[in-house]
């Protein structure tokens, strides 16, 4: 062979390899605290009583139906070039549930799959995982018991640990939470997020302590903003900075975001939100992504008028116990990343 035809041939070779190795493809993560998807069943174990068709809110099957529908809608309004790969989910009641959004709505032929945890939280409302088994392969799945007794607190939600491995190889564990409410005063019920949040940096440190190179996500309704105690400190969620990432540092994608995802008198609120280790901020990194990535999703249809505050507010589901027939009372949040392979 000529040295001329030996060039092309390593040229040719070489371009191969770039492409290869520098492939890349979307992957979208998105959160939504749906506002208590119950069904009309009665659990003996748990406090469901008031989401009975007899019941004072008269919660019916017609507006349970109508509740999945809804929450299909917003899934499939949050999809690109493809749905959301992720869809973490806050108070949904139990599996039924599930299954009903997932083969009986519109959302049926996204054929996603779903882990979801069993808490002991009182009123029987879960978190879960929605996940798309062609781009996240599940490896396993944890439950996370916080031990609200400690603190003579009243059970809540478990954190649900879900680890997978995406189209480039590497693993990506996934955290969804919903802390403990602020039923009874935000500084009252402080402790319990604090705890949520002490939990939860446990069990974020020790995937990081295992993993060779570990991407974390961190999402959910803290009930707290990223810069509640609880969340900036317990947690350690920083807000990004324009330089000097950390690759070991947890930081707050939603952090000075104007906006929120909760009104509550006339003032928005940031409680829904992303955090991400600091390796995943790196532009070299196979999973990579951004500040700038992660939003709230203001679709008109999720909106409606404030009346006694002005501006917009979330088209609630319930308000108090009059039913509204809307979608939730927090906003859904979304973040792009790009995953490298």
């Amino acid at each position: 062979m000529s040295p001329a035809l030996t060039k092309i041939g390593v040229f040719l070779c070489l371009s191969v390899w770039s492409v290869c190795c520098f492939a890349q493809a979307p992957f979208r993560v998105m959160h939504y605290n749906v506002e208590n998807l119950f069904d009309c069943r009665d659990d003996s174990l748990k406090q469901d009583e008031e989401f009975l068709p007899r019941a004072v809110r008269a919660w019916t099957w017609k507006k349970y139906h109508e509740k999945v529908t809804k929450i299909a809608k917003v899934i499939l309004a949050a999809s690109g070039e493809q749905v959301p790969d992720l869809v973490g989910l806050c108070e949904v009641e139990n599996a039924y549930c599930l299954d009903g959004l997932t083969k009986y709505s519109p959302l049926r032929d996204a054929a996603y799959r779903y882990v979801m945890t069993d808490s002991p939280d009182e009123r029987g409302i879960d978190v879960a995982l929605l996940y798309q088994p062609a781009t996240f392969r599940l490896i396993g799945t944890e439950c996370i018991r916080v031990p609200s007794g400690q603190i003579g607190r009243k059970p809540t939600r478990d954190i649900l640990h879900v680890s997978g491995r995406v189209v480039s190889g590497d693993t990506l564990d996934v955290f969804v939470c919903h802390f403990p409410s602020r039923s009874g005063g935000a500084r009252q019920s402080a402790p319990h997020r604090l705890l949520a949040a002490s939990v939860l940096r446990q069990a974020a440190d020790s995937v990081s302590a295992v993993r060779r190179n570990p991407y974390l996500i961190i999402m959910g309704d803290f009930n707290d903003y990223p810069s509640s105690p609880s969340v900036s400190e317990a947690l350690g969620a920083k807000e990004v900075p324009r330089t000097d990432v950390s690759s070991s540092v947890l930081y707050n994608l939603m952090a000075g975001k104007a906006g929120g995802t909760y009104r509550y008198r006339g003032e928005w609120g940031m409680l829904d939100q992303f955090i991400v280790n600091g390796t995943m901020l790196s532009p070299s990194s196979a999973l990579c992504t951004g500040a700038d990535r992660a939003r709230p999703l203001a679709f008109p249809f999720l909106l409606e008028e404030d009346r006694q505050y002005g501006g917009d507010t979330p088209f609630r589901t319930y308000k108090g116990l009059r039913y509204y027939g809307g979608y939730s009372d927090h906003l859904p949040i979304c973040l792009d990343i790009t995953v490298r392979y």
